[in-house]
């Protein structure tokens, strides 16, 4: 399902609409877990000092001036988005086997499904 000249994120939110117009709901879960794995992974985290840090009695650890609470998303490269998305099968067969294990099949059976359709953009 992973055509190699479009990048894996492309890949999938390409592949959502189709998953949620199909009403398939293993592989719907699944891109927007991992899309949304995707998002947090670029998240740049919060700073606590700098110079634009306000000291008030109202407001703790607030910056002041304009923009000076903007920053820019960390960029991931091919590499890193693919581990991210590998990552997020792997935890769905590793759960599934822990819900085989407990006798809850279904449980099971719904994450396999999930696992195989990330699985279609890692191949």
């Amino acid at each position: 399902m992973n055509d190699s000249t479009v990048p894996l994120r492309q890949a999938l939110r390409d592949a959502l609409p189709g998953a949620m117009k199909a009403r398939d709901t293993p592989a719907r879960t699944a891109i927007r877990s991992a899309l949304a794995a995707i998002e947090n992974a670029e998240a740049v985290t919060v700073e606590t000092s700098g110079p634009n840090l306000a000291t008030s009695e109202h407001v703790a650890g607030g910056t002041v001036g304009v923009g000076a609470a903007e920053a820019s998303r960390l960029e991931l490269d091919d590499e890193r988005i693919l581990e991210i998305v590998s990552a997020e099968r792997d935890e769905r067969l590793a759960a599934a086997a822990e819900y085989r294990t407990a006798g809850r099949e279904a449980e099971a059976a719904t994450l396999e499904a999930e696992a195989a359709a990330l699985d279609a953009f890692l191949c």
